[in-house]
């Protein structure tokens, strides 16, 4: 039986190039494609499909929703498809989002053709299918919890380098100020940071967030 593939990517030359790319597999057949996270979700949950092949990255648009929450949504349905993570980015914050969401595997897009369709056929059956580097970050963390930081810290991290104000913050993770001010402290113990500026410092270093 062939696999059944959903692409979702934020640009049609590279959901173009996928697509043609799975086309030269044998028993891979690509059944819709999607440019944003809320397209891909009810697309998941009304074509059948074995794999989501996800972008992490879609779009710049307010409230866009990126490809953590969506794997999220997808896998949190009965007879969800499984989903393969195939992005540009690799910092500690994209690894852990999405495996924390669900998904199955975790490539990056300059991986050779042939190691992103052992992939698809490794992650549509269940099993994991993580690029080198990405499975040495996750061990890694394994190794060093005590700097780890959880999936919400490491957004709010994320917002911080952004140059986002705690009110801003807080309105785009949909909760209080305080809380944000509850999770920088959190942040800041973890990382043995004294301001935000040394805390993104660190993180950095760390390979926590994007350089």
């Amino acid at each position: 039986m062939s696999v059944r593939v959903l692409i979702c990517d934020d640009h049609p030359v590279v959901r173009a190039g996928i697509v043609a790319l799975l086309a030269t597999a044998d028993h891979i057949e690509v059944v819709g494609q999607a440019g944003g996270g809320e397209e891909i979700v009810r697309m998941a949950a009304e074509v059948p499909a074995d794999l989501v092949l996800m972008d992490l990255q879609l779009g710049n648009a307010p409230g866009a929703v990126h490809g953590p929450e969506a794997t999220r949504r997808i896998r949190a349905a009965a007879g969800a498809p499984h989903v393969l993570v195939l992005t540009n980015y690799d910092s500690d914050a994209d690894v852990v989002a999405a495996v924390e969401a669900g998904a199955a595997g975790y490539l990056l897009k300059d991986a050779p053709p042939e190691e992103l369709l052992a992939a698809v056929r490794r992650a549509a059956a269940g099993e994991t299918a993580l690029a080198p580097e990405v499975g040495s970050k996750l061990l890694a963390r394994m190794r060093a919890p005590e700097t780890s930081l959880s999936q919400r810290e490491l957004e709010v991290l994320d917002a911080v380098a952004e140059g986002l104000a705690n009110a801003q913050i807080a309105a785009r993770l949909f909760v209080s100020t305080s809380t944000v001010k509850t999770h920088l402290v959190h942040i800041f113990e973890k990382l043995g940071a004294r301001s935000r500026t040394d805390a993104l410092a660190k993180a950095r270093a760390a390979g926590l967030i994007r350089g």
